[in-house]
């Protein structure tokens, strides 16, 4: 079984072969032939070597494309291989695929030349859960680098210009023959932007762009929650020579409130009422983030952990209309300090139980009673 046998023949498999059938035919023949099961045996580990060869290419997506275009050719004279481990003098790996496919995985379109885009910033915002729950305006100070002042960003001088680039006529790239590819690379001269400066500004030495704190505003809408995006566009970083800036993106931290708790659009919260409360039945407020008190009735023999919804009192829908829910969770409070006269009429209270008045404890204790008996 040669080296240059089909891969697919060697696998056994047909060329439209998905990636599962490519994987398990694998599995089946390198178990097969793997030289541990045959004694040593020559022909095995040929076999077994063609084999696990055929599957590193066809594994891999992107080999099995140049495979299935050149053949075995992809692979020879600084092919396929070469080129990868050479792709750091590439711009993008995508350049070495769009030259080798013909733009093929770029849509077939030209890639942009000049100067790149400038970096995307981060911000970490934090915020308190009213804001999430009304919005607000708010102020931030950020580190970026902006285009300069002096040279309109471009990186000449005030009064000079810049020259296009002789390596590359302005391309930014140059072509150089790769074993069996031709293949583009950022233009070593200009770096890739296609011109070069005569003579370079003194306020950002030829960057066309220079540190600066500025102060943004940024508007938060309500409903916002944990990890919320906001784009302020063109806010990032200027690109160099003149290049467009990236974006600023800011990243919302939503701090820990003192009384609620937060799923989505339903605000939950843990209320404390006495036994008594509990017992005898009432009505509480609690106080919402909308400033308003909310109206909780609380039925007569309420059990600690029973939820309460109160509709329409949570957080509003980002960008979007109603507003969710607010569940209160009831804890039925056993007091701990009583007077000698509570002392008093709680004993005369129980002198009175039957056991229906607590029906769980009483059906509890009759079980153990039944279980526990002989």
């Amino acid at each position: 079984m040669s080296s240059q046998t089909d891969y697919y023949e060697t696998l056994g498999l047909s060329r439209d072969a998905d990636a599962a059938a490519i994987k398990a035919s694998y599995r089946r023949l390198a178990m097969e032939f793997h030289p541990d099961k045959n004694g040593g045996c020559t022909d095995a580990e040929g076999k077994f070597k063609a084999v696990s060869e055929a599957y590193e290419c066809l594994k891999d997506p992107q080999k099995r494309a140049a495979y299935d275009r050149f053949g075995h050719a992809a692979f020879q004279n600084g092919g396929f291989d070469g080129a990868q481990q050479g792709a750091g003098d590439f711009t993008d790996i995508s350049d070495l695929f769009d030259t080798i496919f013909g733009g093929a995985f770029g849509g077939g379109q030209q890639r942009q030349r000049g100067p790149a885009r400038g970096a995307d910033l981060r911000y970490d915002l934090e915020i308190t859960l009213d804001d999430a729950y009304h919005g607000k305006s708010t102020e931030i100070a950020v580190d970026v680098a902006v285009a300069c002042d002096a040279c309109a960003g471009s990186g000449a001088a005030p009064g000079t210009g810049v020259s296009t680039c002789s390596t590359c006529n302005g391309h930014g790239k140059v072509r150089a023959q790769q074993g069996f590819f031709a293949v583009e690379r950022a233009c070593p001269a200009c770096h890739g932007a296609g011109r070069t400066i005569d003579t370079p500004c003194r306020s950002c030495r030829g960057e066309g762009r220079v540190d600066k704190r500025q102060t943004l505003t940024v508007e938060i809408p309500p409903g916002v929650d944990e990890g919320t995006r906001i784009r302020l566009s063109g806010r990032g970083e200027a690109g160099a020579n003149g290049a467009p800036a990236g974006d600023l993106y800011i990243f919302l931290h939503v701090a820990a409130h003192p009384i609620f708790q937060r799923e989505g659009t339903t605000l939950f919260a843990r209320v404390p009422i006495s036994f008594t409360t509990a017992a005898l039945g009432d009505e509480i407020e609690v106080p919402g983030l909308d400033g308003k008190p909310h109206a909780i009735r609380i039925p007569a023999g309420i059990q600690s952990g029973k939820q309460l919804r109160q509709r329409g009192a949570g957080m509003p829908v980002l960008n979007g209309r109603g507003q969710g829910d607010m569940v209160v969770q009831i804890e039925v409070e056993t007091p701990t300090k009583l007077s000698a006269k509570q002392k008093e009429l709680l004993a005369a209270f129980r002198a009175t139980e039957t056991g229906d008045e607590c029906p769980d404890s009483k059906g509890f204790f009759e079980r153990m009673k039944k279980t526990f008996a002989g």
